[in-house]
């Protein structure tokens, strides 16, 4: 029995929830996977998989043993990379994941220089607004904004960013501007899901935070659709700098309340550094990390 193609297989079936669905990922038929995975079990002397005519569930062993399966997979696949050269030649793929407007803004126009500089890696480049689960995910490196919790993740520091208060001049001209975090209890606010509480919003007062409540006269899940909202003079509302560099530049957008800002969020370069890195990693961060830096200086603006 080829244990290490058993060991895919029964990793695959898990993954994808059916014998036949591993089988096709495969191209192979689905009698072979079931063979396979029956030789697997009498192997280990253990039932892995509870199998019924909908569904694929782990048993409490099938659970320990899919976690030690993508360990010794992964070594694997280090080894064979190690024996083809990747750790000696930028090659391969590398999969990166970063915040929507961020990566689309900073992380794109970087991973496209990277890509006309090193021809033989190519990236796959996801873009969420939510943590991520970097060795779950089999992700490469992740650009994070915010503190980071303490972990085994190696972090890179390549800038920090503000989380500021905007409206557009027309907005302001007939509303007033707030000089204070209480006068925006007077004010109509536009509120983004994915950066602040609906309800209120934390300042900074110096040495503490203040929190104030908020009348949100619109909500969204989008810092693109707040950014719109402000702009067409709905109300206030927060997002992070680099968002609304251009706004900003261009005169469409005005910030507000600039004393009261809490400290700046970082924003890192994270992977799981165990181990020697591969090269087209090692490369991906000598090339991005500084044109990172570069790129977050000039998404500033005088205060």
């Amino acid at each position: 029995m080829d244990r290490l193609e058993a060991m895919s297989l029964f990793v695959a079936a898990v993954e994808a929830g059916s014998l036949s669905a591993a089988g096709r990922r495969f191209g192979i038929p689905l009698a072979t996977v079931s063979r396979k995975v029956s030789d697997l079990e009498r192997h280990l002397k253990t039932r892995l998989l509870n199998r019924s005519t909908r569904q694929l569930t782990l048993t409490d062993a099938g659970h320990a043993y899919l976690a030690a399966c993508h360990r010794i997979l992964d070594e694997v696949g280090e080894a064979e990379r190690t024996a083809a050269g990747e750790y000696s030649v930028p090659t391969g793929e590398l999969i990166i994941t970063a915040p929507i407007v961020f990566g689309r803004l900073h992380v794109l126009p970087v991973v496209t220089g990277f890509l006309a500089a090193y021809p033989d890696v190519a990236i796959r480049l996801m873009l969420a607004d939510r943590i991520t689960q970097l060795t779950e995910e089999h992700i490469d490196l992740a650009i994070r904004i915010g503190q980071l919790p303490d972990s085994s993740l190696v972090a890179t520091r390549i800038g920090s960013i503000r989380r500021v208060v905007c409206a557009s001049p027309a907005y302001l001209a007939e509303h007033g501007t707030p000089r204070t975090p209480k006068d925006l209890a007077a004010h109509d606010c536009v509120t983004f899901e994915g950066l602040t509480a609906p309800a209120a919003w934390t300042f900074a007062t110096g040495k503490s935070d203040l929190t104030v409540p908020i009348r949100a006269r619109l909500r969204v899940n989008t810092a693109e659709a707040a950014i719109d909202a402000a702009i067409a003079s709905i109300g206030l509302t927060r997002v992070l700098s680099y968002q609304i560099t251009a706004a900003v530049r261009s005169g469409t957008l005005r910030t507000v309340l600039e004393t009261f800002e809490p400290q700046p969020w970082p924003v890192s370069l994270v992977h799981a550094g165990q181990g020697l890195l591969p090269v087209k990693l090692r490369a991906f961060l000598d090339f991005a990390a500084p044109r990172l830096k570069k790129r977050l200086v000039q998404a500033t603006w005088q205060a």
